[in-house]
């Protein structure tokens, strides 16, 4: 395992500026948000120029692309599927092999959620990408039992874990050790059951613990830090109290 940081960590500072202040971190690789609301490259920008987007990828300050997470912004359910496989093209152009997706939300039919993910999966599989699915309270992932019997029914499809909705979602803190299995890509934060993130070191979340169920299921990929800027509180401290804790536990 090895750890990165999301560049959602400056998602209020330019591209270059977000890389430089990652690269002062210490940090050796990224996950890039294309998020149409919040991330620095949007997939209607991927889909409208690849070349510009594969550029900007790649001239990230000797830091390491490691992942993708693609959250197309669109109600046309056909230029969604066009912006995503343009997202796997640049994952496969920049030699990327995990993209991020997000499950749809509660009440969406269980059949016409598998039938989306296939379709994701076999976009991702012709560019010889793969596809984590997010755990995210308030959508069909945030059930660590559902999110497998999504995988279960989804051929190829793993799980980004995200163990900060597990603990502060409606599951509470609850066994989820059943998604080990599952996992494609780790992104951490400290949490406690009332607040998705607080300061490191002040939360619930047992780093050690998960670093070694992950271990037991052969992971060995990344373990991606995605803290955002808290009120009143070093922002820059907390990114590297973050990654010097998780690289004492590899």
């Amino acid at each position: 395992m090895f750890v990165a940081a999301t560049t959602r960590c400056f998602s209020d500072l330019p591209f270059d500026q977000a890389l430089n202040r990652l690269v002062d971190l210490e940090f050796s690789a990224i996950e890039i948000m294309l998020h149409e609301q919040d991330g620095h490259i949007k997939p209607s920008e991927v889909l409208a120029d690849l070349d510009e987007a594969t550029r900007r990828c790649r001239d990230t300050r000797r830091l390491t692309v490691c992942a993708l997470s693609i959250e197309p912004e669109t109600e046309d359910g056909e230029l969604y599927y066009r912006q995503f496989s343009a997202c796997c093209k640049l994952a496969k152009a920049i030699k990327v092999v995990t993209v991020t997706a997000r499950s749809s939300e509660l009440g969406t039919p269980f059949n016409e959620e598998i039938g989306h993910l296939r379709r994701l999966v076999a976009l991702a599989g012709q560019e010889g990408v793969r596809v984590g699915l997010l755990t995210e309270t308030g959508r069909m992932s945030q059930d660590p039992d559902t999110a497998c019997a999504i995988c279960q029914n989804v051929e190829g499809l793993g799980i980004t874990l995200d163990p900060s909705h597990f603990i502060c979602g409606p599951h509470k803190g609850g066994r989820f050790e059943q998604v080990m299995k599952h996992v494609y890509h780790v992104r951490l934060r400290d949490t406690s059951p009332e607040q998705l993130q607080v300061r490191v070191g002040q939360g619930k979340v047992e780093y050690g613990r998960l670093v070694n169920q992950l271990t037991k299921y052969q992971y060995n990929r990344v373990l991606a830090v995605d803290i955002v800027p808290m009120p009143e509180i070093d922002h820059m401290a907390e990114l590297r109290k973050m990654r010097l804790l998780l690289e004492s536990l590899l």
